[in-house]
């Protein structure tokens, strides 16, 4: 097996977990937002909220939402850059990537759609004050090309946004780790008939790097002042890296 990665709990090849992870949100892609309010009981709006306001992005601000998904974050910051600034929606997946389009034209927002992989952005240096990354870096492959590619389009003092599941404080733990793998597949077999991808989300979390391991992770792909902020205990964190 060459350049060994994990999906979940399994060691498998990159090629291999690149379309383990694109099966998921095919599978995923038209109940994506119902499942987000039920396994966070809609708390994941609050964390994105929170993401947004400490970007601090203002009107005329360029912004790229890297695994945009369905959206969320990218209307929370179009509304912040106005019409003077511009958010390119992204994501690796065309069936979440088009989900999340066609939300976004209902709701009034038309915005840059680009489907491409965080590892090579097809974006040249310095385009951007803010990089956003909600609950995606724990599915890209090589995440420490992902970021040095998040840093190198960032122009100087630019900002980067990574909201991701981590490390829940000890003494919750057990609890956590119960409702993850118990009732999260249990909801992905009953909404959308996928156990399977909510049990590759439980184990994700758990081999994705806890919050300092991020912060190091982002200080040797080329970040230089690295903050992180714990939400629901350390359930999530949201690491704030900026480049000058």
């Amino acid at each position: 097996m060459t350049d060994p990665t994990y999906f979940g709990y399994e060691q498998v090849s990159a090629g291999e977990k690149t379309r383990r992870v694109r099966g998921v949100f095919d599978s995923v892609a038209r109940k994506y937002d119902v499942m987000n309010d039920l396994m966070s009981v809609g708390l994941h709006r609050g964390w994105k909220r929170f993401t947004v306001e400490l970007s601090g992005v203002r009107p005329g601000a360029r912004v790229l939402d890297l695994a945009g998904a369905t959206g969320d974050l990218a209307k929370l910051l179009a509304q912040r850059v106005c019409s003077s600034g511009i958010v390119v929606h992204t994501d690796i997946n065309g069936a979440i990537l088009g989900a999340g389009r066609d939300k976004l034209v209902d709701q009034g927002i038309v915005l840059p759609t680009v489907q491409c992989n965080a590892e090579a952005l097809p974006f040249r240096d310095r385009l951007f004050d803010c990089v956003s990354i909600g609950f995606g870096l724990r599915n890209v492959t090589h995440k420490e090309r992902a970021l040095a590619e998040m840093a190198r389009v960032l122009v100087p003092g630019g900002l980067a946004m990574v909201l991701e599941f981590s490390r829940v404080t000890g003494p919750l733990a057990p609890a956590y780790d119960w409702y993850s793998f118990n009732i999260l597949p249990l909801l992905g077999r009953l909404v959308v008939n996928d156990a399977a991808s909510y049990r590759y989300l439980a184990e994700s979390i758990r081999v994705h790097p806890d919050q300092d391991a991020l912060k190091m992770m982002m200080e040797r792909s080329g970040f230089d002042r690295v903050d992180y902020y714990n939400l629901a205990a350390g359930a999530v964190a949201l690491h704030a890296g900026r480049v000058y």
